[in-house]
């Protein structure tokens, strides 16, 4: 089944962000990469993907400055950001979901397994990951 959703992976590992990406499309997903934060901030603001899938540490900017910021700008609808991290403590995950990240944070390497059963569950929900912001 084809499916009309675009996933934007946030990483600055290249290995990382290919073997998503290819794990994606094999599934019917369209994706596009970026390599951190800023180059995240600067793809929304052309183009809003229905997932993010979010590292959270990488340079020039890390993944909750990110997730802060496109949760500021004005992107109609608003995407689903899944915090993909080998950060765990609990402190970490408060911060995520305070600055909007959903519900789950995926840890690496399961990462690799869980997103895809995360987005085709959406995905056969109905749910395409596109939000109305807040009023």
């Amino acid at each position: 089944m084809s499916r009309n959703i675009l996933c934007l992976v946030v990483d600055d590992s290249r290995t990382i962000r290919h073997v998503a990406a290819n794990m994606l499309a094999s599934l019917g997903f369209k994706v596009a990469e970026a390599e951190h934060g800023a180059a995240a901030v600067a793809f929304c603001s052309k183009t809003v993907p229905d997932f993010v899938l979010l590292d959270w540490n990488m340079p020039e900017m890390d993944g909750i400055t990110c997730l802060r910021a496109l949760r500021a700008m004005p992107l109609n609808p608003r995407p689903i950001v899944v915090m993909c991290t080998t950060e765990n403590g609990l402190s970490k995950i408060q911060e995520a979901l305070q600055a909007g990240a959903i519900c789950e944070m995926i840890q690496i390497p399961a990462f690799l397994c869980r997103q895809t059963d995360l987005l085709t569950a959406a995905a056969s929900s109905g749910r395409s990951g596109r939000q109305s912001p807040p009023p």
